[in-house]
């Protein structure tokens, strides 16, 4: 495999935090997701939504900020947004399920040409189904964020998933340490790449057919 500077977890959430549009109610997933709230602009108002029952919650806390009764789903100590709201997890699962949230950002295990997603279950790993199911039919928008291939080296965009499925064809934008790919009805279309990858490179670690946008970048943060 060609050895490369990747963007780092932080720098893929920076990427995919650029999304985000002030007014939006969005949704982060477990692991690199969580970190987009670290990156919203100043000036810019995006209302964090969390399963276990608040709207309105800022960045990871850190320091003298932590209250280990003010955590996310992923049990991350959280800060407080103006304007935050607790209510239980009916009501949160209510919110998500009555297609109120504009983007839930999630991880994968695999994501297919077809937008399909898989990031609940893979063999040798503990499953947890979470929140993630009613997510990816709930929200208007579901962007994935993740290590473009495995630990292991596998790809982790492929034609068809062979993990248990999340969804199908529920993800529009995939943001990894090395690219920003779109999906859409005709498959998936490479829009950036990380500095110094080519797409002949991307695509050599990508295990379905990527379609190159006439208008390829480097990814822009």
């Amino acid at each position: 495999m060609t050895q490369k500077p990747r963007l780092d977890r932080e720098t893929i959430a920076l990427r995919a935090a650029k999304e985000l549009q002030d007014g939006m109610f969005v949704n982060l997933g477990i692991g690199i997701p969580t970190l987009v709230s670290n990156f919203i602009p100043e000036g810019r108002t995006v209302m964090f939504q969390t399963e276990n029952g608040a709207l309105g919650i800022g960045a990871i806390a850190s320091g003298d900020e932590i209250d280990w009764d003010l955590i996310n789903a992923g049990g991350q100590p959280v800060t407080l947004a103006p304007g935050i709201s607790f209510f239980d997890q009916a009501q949160s699962f209510a919110m998500i399920r009555g297609e109120h949230l504009d983007v839930a950002v999630l991880g994968a295990m695999q994501v297919s040409r077809k937008g399909d997603l898989a990031n609940w279950a893979a063999p040798g790993k503990m499953a947890s189904i979470g929140g993630a199911m009613d997510l990816v039919v709930g929200a208007k928008k579901v962007i994935v964020t993740m290590e473009h291939v495995s630990s292991k080296g596998q790809p982790k965009i492929v034609e068809e998933c062979t993990y248990p499925l999340t969804g199908r064809e529920c993800v529009s934008l995939i943001v990894t340490d090395l690219a920003v790919i779109e999906v859409n009805d005709g498959g998936l279309v490479l829009k950036e790449v990380a500095r110094g990858w080519t797409a002949e490179e991307v695509q050599g670690v990508t295990g379905a057919r990527l379609q190159i946008s006439p208008e390829l970048r480097e990814i822009e943060l």
